[in-house]
């Protein structure tokens, strides 16, 4: 039985291909999108195998983010399937809140002249 793709966006399609391709957990992604890595370019900083002195990517991640954030990892781990989930939710209650305002003001027609401003100079 062939598994289905989630229908990410484009942005966050190659994150989640990341994270099963070099078997990162959630917060090394989270880590890696902070620190704006590239997920298409992961894979030259993987090959520990064949270049010893490098480190394992998950650990080459941590050290770069203990650099820059002073912190070992993220206080809220959260997965991408969270972020879009999150994302979509916060979008469709903005749209709901827009749509209730442009419900509760006036409506102008055309004979209705009072609604406008008249104070304009042009």
């Amino acid at each position: 039985m062939a598994k289905r793709k989630k229908n990410l966006s484009s942005k966050y399609q190659p994150w989640v291909d990341a994270r099963k391709r070099f078997h990162l957990s959630h917060a090394h992604i989270q880590m890696a999108r902070e620190l704006g890595m590239n997920p298409k370019k992961l894979g030259g900083k993987a090959n520990h195998k064949q270049e010893p002195w490098k480190a394992p990517l998950p650990e080459f991640i941590e050290e770069l983010y203990f650099k820059r954030f002073g912190k070992i990892r993220p206080e809220n781990v959260r997965s991408v399937e969270q972020m879009v989930k999150d994302k979509k939710q916060k979008q469709s209650e903005r749209k709901a809140r827009k749509q209730e305002e442009q419900e509760s003001e006036p409506v102008c027609d055309s004979e209705k002249v009072a609604c406008l401003d008249d104070d304009l100079p042009f």
